[in-house]
């Protein structure tokens, strides 16, 4: 692929997503659907006018470690603190259910293995894959409809975070069974570690820039610091903790959202996601969906795949949360807010691919989960709130996703 090739591409997807995302607004229907389809439509599956690569892959990448930075500026550090317990219980029932359904159905398909047997692995590898939570596409449709700071967003939000902790250690153990080089204690450790050192820099970080914000409120340098730290965050989390890179980015807003320019900060990210990563990232979804080499027994199979998986983490978290005493509707919304898949079950599909325990053939499966899961979610998330009051919130980029980008990038020069 020649370098300028690379414009052509994402003319062709903003264009694309930009179109499709007002045709489903327009449809009453969140505007990440429509730049889903647009990925989809465009991508090798259909028109063939995109291809995956490596630039499309690490801009999808940025754009969803800047919407989990935007979603960590803008939550509500007393609310998490808050629902911390619910947050764990329900990530707890989020892995646990989704794990067990996921063998109970490769077992079905392909018969009980003897514990400990390869395939007895394979079909917990399954289950593994499915325990993954893909926040960011909950937490774009929350942000449109303006309730990401609500109880139930916070809820979700949180227990999204912990999901995937839990979820990377159950895949280090799964294949720390059948490795004898990889150590699933060490994840244990580190993922503790990761705590330490996110708490500890976390306040050192947080009185440097509440100096700076008394001293230079409003000014540009805040939010370039900010992104530096967002990045530098990510980086550690992967590199030096085997944590998902946009938990540390949601981190990294967790420290700063008390700071009297949290609101600042997140109006000027959003600008850089609203106009190139944002649609970018949620294009790349649909490019990823190929659809070649599918077999009758494998689509039998990805169908039940998807509807199980959609199903365990409604009934998971969604049980969880009526546990807590929250009403059925906002239980409902739970479990469907922590239906998505995305990036981070591609990490532990790619991840089983690379050690042997799922054939190349199932990746599909994880794909059509992917769309299935990223479309249905935030449509029926949409439903479950229609009619509801947003809370009152002074962060205004969240409840006005179409806010012309020049009010929020000249008004406060």
């Amino acid at each position: 692929m020649e370098a300028y090739e690379c414009f052509r591409d994402l003319a062709i997807i903003l264009i694309s997503a930009k179109l499709l995302g007002l045709l489903a607004k327009k449809l009453k229907a969140p505007q990440v659907v429509g730049q889903i389809l647009a990925g989809l439509l465009i991508g090798p599956s259909l028109l063939g006018w995109v291809q995956q690569s490596d630039f499309i892959v690490m801009l999808a990448e940025i754009g969803v470690v800047l919407l989990m930075f935007s979603a960590g500026l803008e939550t509500n550090l007393k609310e998490l603190v808050k629902t911390g317990p619910v947050a764990l219980t329900i990530a707890c029932a989020g892995v646990f259910v989704p794990l067990v359904l996921g063998w109970l159905l490769y077992s079905a398909f392909f018969g009980f293995a003897p514990v400990g047997s390869d395939e007895f692995f394979r079909g917990v590898f399954i289950g593994t894959i499915m325990t993954a939570t893909s926040v960011s596409i909950t937490v774009q449709t929350l942000r449109e409809l303006g309730l990401l700071k609500g109880r139930v967003g916070t809820i979700i939000v949180s227990s999204a975070i912990i999901d995937d902790v839990i979820g990377i250690i159950v895949l280090t153990f799964v294949i720390g069974f059948r490795s004898s080089d990889a150590k699933p204690a060490d994840v244990v450790i580190k993922t503790l570690l990761f705590i330490v050192f996110s708490v500890v820099v976390g306040f050192l970080i947080y009185f440097l820039f509440k100096f700076l914000d008394k001293h230079a409120p409003h000014h540009r340098r805040i939010p370039i610091f900010g992104l530096v730290l967002c990045f530098a965050m990510a980086f550690c989390a992967e590199k030096f903790f085997g944590i998902a890179d946009i938990t540390g980015a949601y981190v990294a807003g967790i420290i700063l959202c008390n700071l009297r320019d949290a609101e600042y900060i997140a109006g000027k990210m959003d600008i850089s996601s609203y106009m190139l990563f944002g649609p970018v990232f949620f294009a790349s979804i649909g490019l990823k969906t190929n659809f070649d080499g599918f077999s009758l027994q494998l689509l039998w199979f990805s169908l039940a795949f998807v509807v199980v998986a959609m199903a365990a983490k409604i009934i998971g978290c969604g049980l969880m949360a009526k546990a807590w005493k929250m009403s059925n509707r906002d239980a409902l919304k739970v479990g469907v807010g922590m239906m998505t898949r995305g990036e981070v079950a591609l990490i532990v599909s790619q991840k089983g691919l690379s050690v042997g325990m799922v054939s190349p053939e199932y990746f599909t499966s994880v794909i059509l989960l992917i769309l299935c899961s990223s479309i249905a979610s935030p449509i029926i998330m949409k439903l479950l709130y229609r009619g509801e009051k947003k809370p009152d919130h002074s962060h205004s980029s969240g409840e006005n996703p179409d806010l012309d980008e020049t009010e929020i990038v000249y008004s406060d020069y």
